[in-house]
């Protein structure tokens, strides 16, 4: 199974908006890194053609589709780290909320079990 397959499509497929559990930070990276290049790619093929209504609404269907596992993921992210999903508002503050979600996103997960779910790397570790 390739890394695209892995953390991106079961992440849309098997994983949609589930906020409970944990997420490695590879999961969440790897999920974050190829949304970004696929919303890159329509973005150019929007900028490329103004007036292409196809790309306009593919782009975004895209990116309605894409925001809840885009939300469940960051949650179970914190999640990973021993934090509330709760806390993902804080994004809501320009730049210091930015900044302390992406410190989180960087932290090391919780070693064994937290209240949120058992370890995800704890195969791993065997």
């Amino acid at each position: 199974m390739n890394v695209f397959q892995k953390y991106f499509v079961e992440s849309i497929t098997k994983r949609y908006a589930q906020f409970s559990g944990r997420a490695r930070r590879a999961e969440y990276w790897w999920y974050t890194l190829f949304n970004g290049i696929i919303g890159a790619i329509f973005s150019v093929w929007f900028q490329t053609d103004p007036n292409n209504k196809v790309a306009l609404v593919l782009s975004g269907v895209y990116m309605l589709a894409l925001l809840l596992p885009g939300l469940a993921i960051t949650v179970r992210r914190l999640h990973d780290i021993g934090k509330s999903g709760w806390l993902y508002l804080l994004i809501l503050i320009p730049i210091i909320g930015w900044i302390i979600i992406f410190v989180w996103s960087v932290t090391p997960g919780d070693v064994g079990d937290n209240e949120y779910g058992e370890d995800p790397k704890a195969e791993e570790r065997r």
